[in-house]
């Protein structure tokens, strides 16, 4: 998917499809260009996630995500400064899972563009929220990730053990029955990772891997909708998943879930919702939000001869901020036992689950 949260998260009922682009099958692809800002585009979001461990094996988890989100204004307004015309929101959400500690922190912010407040540039190239940032350093994808917060630094170097791959058929990632239900995705689903992570003052260097999605649309309203669960997951023998889920108000499971399976040297192949299966189990109930996310799941690809059982060391790793233009959602660090082709495997990757507290408004 990741179907993420666009439209939910960022106000989207203020945004009027039919003045934007939207995502329909036969794009052609401009990179590095597609990396960065589609204005056109009424949705965006960049999505990195992780698994990070210390030189002693302390083991922490972190996401940080970059959301665009444009708005419809009236006619009438226009602010006497336009740097400050608030057709564009950028949201981003920070978090760190501290799995050895049993400890979360997340944090999020909202800014307008402004006079460079927020943004995203291909000739930077860069995308930003504050001293947010992720800054490329090379065309084959190489990158430098930066978030600042309270008495936490995370700085690390990100590096493709693989080529990015794009979801979905004929350039779209199909979320619906309508043109347009869509999105553009593209993932790196493999990134070396290493850096540091700062906290009260103390340096610890850290290594792992991190996964990257990028997502652009304009999507309607799909209101039959309640959520979803998404999948990113990393093989230890080199071979990465992403799996997603669309569940409907009605107690099924949306046709148009999908997955891609990339294998040890980068080669995609689209998975339809008929391929796989993920079955939920262990529920845990949120003391904030009272939701109840399951965080134990089977995952089945029979035509790969792949079978996994996904748990969670960390259960609270919901993001849950009273007052927030964000639902609580829950997404954390997992981690991975089975089987792929008659071999044993393990591995470990992010979960997100969206809706469990309260039903997600999509756009996806």
């Amino acid at each position: 998917m990741n179907s993420k949260l666009a439209a939910g998260l960022l106000v989207a009922t203020l945004v009027a499809a039919q003045s934007w682009q939207q995502a329909l099958p036969g794009y052609k692809y401009n990179f590095p260009h597609d990396h960065f800002n589609h204005p056109d585009y009424a949705t965006e979001w960049w999505y990195y996630t992780g698994n990070l461990r210390s030189a002693d094996g302390h083991r922490y988890g972190y996401e940080l995500t970059f959301f665009r989100q444009a708005v419809k204004l009236p006619a009438d307004v226009e602010p006497d400064n336009k740097v400050w015309r608030p057709d564009e929101l950028y949201l981003a959400h920070f978090a760190l899972s501290d799995i050895d500690n049993q400890t979360f922190f997340h944090t999020e912010r909202l800014n307008r563009a402004g006079p460079g407040l927020a943004g995203a540039d291909v000739d930077g190239p860069a995308y930003w929220n504050g001293n947010w940032k992720v800054k490329w350093t090379s065309s084959s994808g190489a990158q430098t990730l930066e978030a600042v917060a309270q008495d936490l630094t995370l700085k690390l170097d990100l590096t493709p053990a693989k080529p990015f791959v794009i979801h979905g058929l004929d350039g779209v990632s199909q979320k619906g029955v309508a043109l347009g239900e869509a999105s553009h995705y593209i993932s790196f689903t493999r990134l070396d990772s290493h850096g540091t992570l700062t906290r009260d003052g103390k340096e610890t260097a850290i290594t792992g891997l991190s996964w990257m999605d990028h997502e652009f649309f304009t999507e309607t309203i799909d209101e039959t909708l309640s959520g979803w669960d998404w999948f990113a997951i990393q093989l230890n023998n080199g071979e990465d998943l992403m799996l997603y889920r669309l569940r409907t108000k009605a107690g099924g499971i949306s046709p148009y879930s999908s997955g891609t399976f990339v294998d040890a040297k980068g080669n995609a192949r689209h998975l339809a919702s008929t391929e796989f299966t993920l079955s939920p189990s262990g529920l845990w109930e949120s003391a904030q939000s009272k939701g109840k996310y399951p965080l134990a799941w089977t995952v089945s690809i029979p035509s790969l001869g792949i079978s996994l059982q996904e748990t969670t060391l960390l259960k609270k790793q919901e993001l849950y901020l009273g007052g927030s233009v964000s639902p609580a959602y829950w997404e954390g660090a997992v981690d991975y036992e089975g089987r792929a082709h008659d071999k044993p495997v393990s591995g470990s990757g992010y979960l997100e689950m969206t809706g469990y507290a309260a039903p997600i408004r999509f756009g996806h």
